[in-house]
């Protein structure tokens, strides 16, 4: 007799044994024939991972498995068995593709850092992710769009291409949409600051103005939805964050103490008025920020001041 292969013999076991789960005898001959080669319990499991996400698997793909017979008013179920008996390792293949593809079209999840902490993800579709410190965001991918809400913090996107599915990040001053490439994007308290590293994207602001940026090109959202013209920046000193790293060139005091407050659990402060537009051109390390407390009076003519609560205050010397 003709030795069917081993996917054909799974597939059978499997719509036999969702027809009558209770049926001790069979399940005692199931155990025997997968005691018999490791190769049955692996076809079987592989099986059983796929009943297990069939509610994934639209009714029309079951159908399409199962053109043997007329399957229009056959229970979803029935639907999935007849599948697996009747299409054997090409509906096994089937389903497999198609719980595949469906997580690459939908895809929902929410990210998240600590003060002080950087995360690197890779989404389904082959998009990374690099979070800075304090940043949240909600991810939620759809048939027709990649779509990423920023609602606090700093995000380094670096997109897979997909012109089918354009790749759209929000926040609350405006969006940024792409195809594929490299950009950051910054949620301030106010604003918003994009930074193109590769590529091009555009900024569309809550408003009705917009900005399309280059490779080395950056733009603000200011709080009333209204894009800035594209100015030149320095997209790798923007990003040396990603390297755990601050890099300030002529910057006011007054902007270095509030990009390193993000990564202070304690309160930082300059005294405003002169100190605080003092000019610093320097790079710290983003997992020591009280380096820069340290190495600041030897710098500028300035004192750290120390208060009971544990904030810290910048002021003349």
């Amino acid at each position: 007799m003709k030795q069917h292969p081993v996917g054909e013999q799974a597939a059978a076991w499997f719509a036999r044994v969702q027809d009558a789960p209770q049926d001790p005898a069979l399940r005692l001959a199931l155990e025997q024939w997968l005691a018999q080669d490791p190769r049955h319990a692996e076809e079987y499991a592989r099986l059983d991972h796929l009943w297990r996400a069939a509610d994934l698997i639209p009714r029309q793909r079951l159908a399409a498995l199962c053109q043997a017979q007329p399957v229009r008013q056959l229970p979803r179920r029935r639907l999935l068995r007849q599948a697996l008996a009747a299409g054997l390792a090409l509906a096994a293949l089937g389903l497999g593709w198609s719980g595949w593809q469906y997580r690459q079209l939908n895809h929902h999840d929410t990210l998240s850092t600590a003060l002080g902490e950087r995360r690197r993800v890779e989404l389904p579709d082959g998009s990374q992710l690099e979070l800075n410190s304090a940043t949240q965001l909600q991810v939620a991918f759809s048939a027709g769009r990649r779509h990423v809400q920023l609602s606090r913090g700093e995000a380094m996107f670096i997109v897979a291409h997909d012109s089918s599915r354009p790749f759209v990040v929000s926040t609350a001053q405006g969006q940024v949409t792409v195809t594929g490439t490299r950009f950051d994007v910054r949620q301030d308290a106010h604003s918003t600051r994009v930074a193109v590293e590769q590529g091009s994207v555009r900024v569309q602001g809550a408003g009705a103005s917009r900005a399309q940026l280059t490779a080395g090109q950056g733009a603000h959202i200011d709080p009333q939805g209204q894009v800035a013209a594209p100015y030149a920046i320095d997209a790798n000193a923007l990003t040396a964050w990603r390297h755990g790293k601050l890099v300030f060139d002529n910057a006011p005091l007054g902007e270095v103490v509030a990009e390193v407050s993000r990564y202070r659990t304690q309160p930082l402060r300059v005294a405003p008025g002169k100190v605080a537009n003092l000019r610093l051109s320097s790079t710290f390390s983003s997992d020591d920020p009280d380096a820069l407390l340290r190495a600041l009076p030897n710098i500028l003519p300035v004192a750290v001041r120390q208060h009971a609560d544990g904030s810290s205050e910048i002021i003349a010397k």
